[in-house]
């Protein structure tokens, strides 16, 4: 028995459920000579600002028990050269391109992003990532907001509702775990036009150097990953699939087969691999095989009947 791999996110169809996670994967490039591209579900580009930026002082990472911290703070060419430079071979790759973007300063570079990349032909999906924990994006009163988008659900809703008027492109929101209630800003994103749901982003997290008493990151916090944080990913997925209707990509401490297929069974139609990337650049692979070898054996025949079959 050979088990159907291929789901639909949204309208778009892809071979199998699995995708890498955008900041993990460059540009697919970088992955060229360790991984065989063409047997990924679907490449999610680092996130892409309107103007190019830097990113957080150095250093950017640290090891934390079962996982990392990273404040990266989103450095990118900027949309221009990502567009000139880096979107060309991406289209040559095979698998759909998502390309992931954000606001620096203002929301509307949200809509500008989005316009710009409606008229893309090489452009599969956009990722919304209104959640990145480091950054922070100005208020109606030209403040840094102290909260991000996506702990908001009226400004989630605002922001997914006004780049849906500018794209027919198929609209991935990307959700933080820092919230009170996930599924409320889920159903926001969901009221507003969003295609599909994106969870989890990483945990605010804070590691110190005992000996010099700072901060072990430049940027003093930093977004948590890898599997210290799966259970709380999965529980989420779990509850977001009970209360809305749209196709959820998984992730958060994905290292394997086992692990991804944990998400499927939650509620998520595709999974993204992020931090396991940087240890094994060919898990992805791996996890395809792993996963079409668990259908096989548990006789199942498409995969869509293993997507949300957690028994009470």
């Amino acid at each position: 028995m050979q088990p159907k791999l291929s789901v639909n996110i949204g309208k778009l169809r892809i071979k199998n459920p699995v995708m890498v996670a955008s900041g993990t994967f460059g540009y697919a490039e970088e992955f060229k000579d360790m991984v065989d591209l063409k047997n990924l579900g679907a490449i999610v580009t680092k996130t892409i600002t309107l103007k190019p930026r830097e990113g957080n002082l150095p250093p950017r990472t640290c090891e934390t028990p079962a996982g990392m911290l990273n404040s990266v703070g989103l450095e990118n060419p900027g949309i221009s050269k990502f567009l000139n430079q880096k979107l060309p071979l991406l289209e040559k790759i095979g698998p759909p391109v998502i390309v992931s973007i954000a606001a620096e300063d203002d929301p509307e570079e949200f809509i500008v992003l989005a316009e710009k990349l409606d008229k893309v032909s090489g452009v599969s999906a956009i990722e919304l990532n209104i959640s990145c924990p480091n950054i922070k994006v100005k208020n109606s009163k030209g403040h840094k907001s102290a909260k991000l988008i996506s702990q908001d659900p009226d400004s989630t809703y605002d922001i997914v509702k006004a780049v849906r008027k500018v794209t027919s492109k198929v609209l991935i929101t990307k959700l933080s775990p820092n919230v009170t209630s996930i599924v409320e800003i889920a159903q926001a994103a969901e009221d507003a036009g969003s295609d599909v749901l994106a969870l989890i982003n990483t945990l605010t997290g804070l590691s110190i150097d005992i000996d010099g008493r700072c901060a072990r990151l430049g940027g003093f916090t930093g977004g948590l990953s890898g599997p210290a944080i799966r259970p709380v990913a999965v529980r989420m997925v779990w509850e977001v699939y009970q209360k809305t209707k749209l196709p959820i990509i998984g992730m958060g401490g994905i290292i394997d087969a086992p692990s991804a297929l944990e998400f499927l069974i939650a509620g998520a139609s595709a999974i993204a691999v992020g931090t396991a990337n940087f240890i094994k650049p060919a898990v992805s692979e791996e996890i395809v095989a792993g996963v079409r070898k668990y259908l096989v054996e548990k006789k199942i025949k498409n995969i869509r009947n293993l997507v949300g079959s957690l028994k009470a």
